[in-house]
């Protein structure tokens, strides 16, 4: 066996060729921009998907040649593609809005140098490659009042977080100003704990935080209940306040790149109750901009519907029939008008197009107010994937492939058991003291196994008196002694009237779900398994269908075709939610789904904002699903026994407004 070179002559080569690979990346990255250029003059899309899967296709074909994994080439060219689609945008962002270029802008941004918000807006000035002047600002009235007065150009908001949900107190303060929104950008937040230079974790007694970063690690600041939470205006004061402190035994919440500006290491890691946690800034300014035809675009409007029945239905459907897709709904009560609401709305929509226009001129004659506070670049870019064949993960497709063609055959068929030809009359499902359809609106509790039989039985109770008439029992592989845990639990939900529901996440579940609930849910990942939808339809009980993340309406709909044609004609669909763009991403509830469903089919529908919703959409997602003649909700409860009571008493707030 020979000597391996020294280590020293290795990391010299390592550096050489880290050093070449730079050169490389910013030469790929200037033609990028040349790309830019010729779409300028062509008027043609940013992104050309197919290319975009061939160069892909092409490069792991070839990286493979070179003993290099698909997934690590995939991974890698994601964030090169990424990197050249922003910047493309950014650059014919520029060139249509000659005016507003400067070489160096004015940044109002919450708390000091080091905050979340900070590094939004230097990653934003960067990819512009413009300098920044920085001013932080204590409050997002005094960012608003900056930008207002003309001491900074720009203002940056964060909007809302994947972990926490949306901040509510910027869409308070977007109602009363002049300004408009001209961008977005979105940065991962990553929580440390941060510390002074060898301080420990056990020596830790106060935590300074902004309000959201300890909402986003409540998990992890729960279990350290001798911490004491001293709450800031910003990350930044949080982290200036340990640094000026001659104490040791405190520590702050922020990211690992704005500690290093304060001298602070990172003592604990990830503390962030999602793996993913993300949060998306908005860009505010005193003129709105003009974005090209060829640049995906958002356009944000607020409006008040009035209070009358179907008001926002009637406002949505407008939408749907201009082809206009809803990404984000939110709501917020009008100051000095006690319940009513004004709807925050971001459309995937340029808003100097065709269909945008004429939808506001119909918008604005059946609402009480509306206004458009600005139109601007996406920069959500959904990663380009190639197929398992393309990865030769799964070489023979032929049975998924075939799977698939079976149900799309049903989907096209003429004569459809799921459509309003086949029946007319909306159809009702009854089970013991839960009714859904035909006007009867049904609550049922999602409850995540394992849980304790003992406590289980209180439980039951209060989601009883909270308005529940169901409960779903989801995770069935992770309850210990499932049969036994299930006949209890049963009993319970029984003693108090509630029927239960048992989720089959695997096929292997379904003998004793059925043995053991008085309804099945079929979840989204099964929802193309066709020897199990065959199963389910050969029973005699009431099955949910839930719609897979993935999956389009007609391969919805084809799904519920499979369990109807085999006789079981007690069918409730279920919508959770789609993936709008990456699997690492929350989901999107696609209330649009919702209205189109309901126009082509007579079978009920509910909706689980569980998976798409956070703590302060919540309300908002379930009252508009109800208002868009949604048949049920279904809403979600950990496992975790010291969670329940807060959960339950925001779902039974909801239960209490949908049956006013």
């Amino acid at each position: 066996m020979s000597k391996p070179q020294a280590l020293n002559q290795t990391r010299e080569q390592i550096t050489a060729l880290d050093k070449d690979l730079l050169a490389l990346l910013a030469k790929r990255r200037n033609l990028s921009l040349d790309v830019a250029r010729s779409k300028e003059v062509d008027i043609r899309p940013i992104r050309d998907t197919q290319r975009e899967k061939e160069l892909l296709a092409r490069l792991v074909k070839e990286g493979r040649d070179h003993g290099l994994d698909a997934h690590y080439i995939i991974s890698l060219y994601q964030s090169i593609i990424e990197d050249s689609v922003l910047n493309q945008q950014a650059y014919l962002q520029g060139r249509a809005n000659p005016d507003s270029q400067k070489q160096q802008y004015c940044i109002a941004y919450l708390g000091a140098r080091g905050s979340y918000s900070y590094l939004a807006a230097s990653r934003y000035c960067d990819r512009r490659q413009v300098d920044m002047q920085d001013l932080g600002c204590k409050s997002f009235d005094e960012i608003v009042e900056a930008v207002e007065s003309g001491h900074a150009d720009y203002g940056f908001l964060p909007i809302e977080n994947t972990s926490s949900g949306s901040i509510n107190e910027v869409y308070d303060v977007l109602q009363h100003t002049s300004l408009a929104i001209v961008g977005e950008t979105t940065i991962e937040v990553g929580h440390c704990l941060l510390a002074k230079n060898g301080s420990t974790v056990k020596e830790i007694k106060t935590v300074f935080a902004h309000p959201q970063p300890i909402s986003q690690c409540s998990r992890y600041l729960s279990s350290h209940p001798e911490f004491k939470l001293e709450y800031c205006s910003s990350s930044a004061e949080a982290m200036d306040r340990v640094m000026e402190s001659d104490d040791s035994s405190v520590a702050a919440i922020g990211s690992a790149e704005g500690g290093a500006l304060y001298q602070l290491e990172a003592i604990q890691n990830d503390l962030a109750n999602q793996k993913i946690n993300q949060s998306r800034f908005i860009v505010v300014a005193r003129k709105a901009i003009a974005v090209p035809e060829q640049l995906p675009a958002k356009t944000t409007l607020i409006m008040a519907t009035g209070q009358k029945p179907g008001a926002l239905v009637e406002a949505l459907l407008v939408l749907k029939a201009h082809n206009l897709n809803m990404s984000k709904l939110e709501s917020r009560p009008i100051p000095g008008t006690p319940w009513e609401e004004m709807f925050y709305l971001d459309l995937d929509a340029n808003l100097s197009g065709s269909e945008m226009q004429s939808a506001l001129k119909e918008l604005e004659r059946i609402t009480r107010f509306i206004k458009v506070l600005g139109c601007y670049p996406c920069e959500t870019v959904n990663p380009t994937q190639l197929s398992n064949s393309q990865l030769m993960i799964e070489p023979d497709t032929s049975r998924v492939q075939n799977s698939s063609d079976n149900l799309n055959k049903q989907a096209s068929s003429n004569h459809l058991r799921s459509g309003k030809e086949h029946k007319q009359d909306a159809s009702q499902i009854s089970c013991g003291q839960l009714q859904i359809g035909e006007g009867q609106f049904g609550a049922l509790a999602l409850i995540s196994l394992p849980q304790e039989s003992e406590r289980f039985n209180q439980k039951a109770k209060s989601l009883k008196e909270a308005g529940f008439q169901a409960v779903i029992l989801e995770g069935l592989s992770r309850q210990q002694k499932a049969e036994h845990n299930i006949l209890a639990f049963k009993k319970s939900l029984y003693q108090f009237g509630l029927e239960c529901i048992i989720s089959v996440e695997h096929e292997v579940e379904l003998k004793l779900a059925a043995e053991h609930g008085t309804l099945l849910l079929i979840t989204g990942k099964q929802m193309q398994n066709h020897s199990l939808l065959k199963q389910v339809g050969s029973l005699h009980m009431p099955v949910i269908l839930e719609r897979n993340t993935m999956a389009s309406v007609e391969e919805y709909i084809a799904a519920a075709e499979v369990i109807l044609s085999q006789g079981n004609q007690q069918l409730i669909l279920c919508e959770s939610g789609i993936r709008t763009f990456s699997d690492s991403v929350k989901p999107a509830l696609d209330l649009a789904a919702l209205v189109e469903i309901k126009g082509l089919s007579h079978l009920p529908i509910l909706v689980n904002p569980s998976y798409a919703s956070t703590p302060t959409t919540l309300m908002a997602h379930s009252i508009a699903a109800k208002q868009l003649t949604a048949d049920g909700l279904v809403l979600n409860f950990s496992s975790s026994d010291e969670t329940f009571e807060a959960e339950l008493q925001l779902r039974g707030e909801i239960l209490r407004k949908l049956y006013l």
